[in-house]
């Protein structure tokens, strides 16, 4: 990326691989594998270390050992209620605005999903980010995609966000939010999105039952 030093490049490139899943959680890294895989030296890996273990991502161990640090279950759960009041109120916000072109667009893709498009978990995950951005954006809330993206980031590193295989529910919720924002129903939409987060948590809870 031009204009990127050299920790930003490696800060950029370690937490992506996190999040991703490339590097799973309680994986076990060291400075010396980090910094032959990146090409650059302790220097600038270490700067980039620093910023992850300041967000939480990564620890330290006194042996030197870097360990990648899981996110547990109930996190996820907060994470959750944490955007059902946020994203509510900005559904209800949303809905007293002109109807956009982007909610249009992810409507029909939506509405595929919604009637069996088979898709992967990466796709929906995309898929879902572009909708629930949408709606921010749709409320014209300038500091919201930001506090989205952070928490979309710590949700994904759970294992639990990757064990659906449909996403047909999900699908069909954003649809129902996409359409009473359409009709200018802030009431309605509200609903919709904090309904959608409560089978959001449904559907974790009877996943984690399950795993057990």
């Amino acid at each position: 990326m031009s204009g990127e030093t050299l920790s930003q490049a490696a800060y950029r490139r370690l937490k992506d691989d996190i999040v991703q899943g490339r590097t799973p959680a309680e994986s076990v890294l060291s400075e010396r594998g980090l910094a032959e895989d990146l090409g650059i030296s302790r220097t600038p890996l270490r700067t980039a270390l620093s910023q992850l273990e300041n967000e939480g991502v990564i620890d330290r161990l006194k042996n030197g050992v870097i360990l990648v640090r899981s996110v547990t279950v109930e996190q996820l759960f907060e994470i959750v209620k944490l955007r059902q009041q946020l994203e509510s109120a900005a559904a209800a916000r949303a809905a007293g605005y002109p109807p956009t072109q982007e909610l249009a667009g992810l409507r029909d893709e939506m509405q595929a999903f919604a009637t069996g498009t088979h898709t992967g978990f990466d796709a929906f995950w995309a898929a879902d980010e572009r909708f629930h951005m949408a709606v921010a954006r749709a409320a014209r809330l300038e500091i919201l995609p930001g506090i989205l993206a952070e928490q979309r980031a710590i949700a994904r590193r759970c294992t639990l966000t990757r064990t659906y295989d449909t996403f047909t529910d999900q699908a069909r919720e954003h649809v129902e939010i996409i359409d009473a924002i359409d009709r200018g129903d802030a009431e309605a939409a509200h609903a919709a999105m904090w309904q959608h987060f409560e089978h959001v948590r449904d559907r974790f809870l009877q996943t984690f039952s399950g795993a057990k």
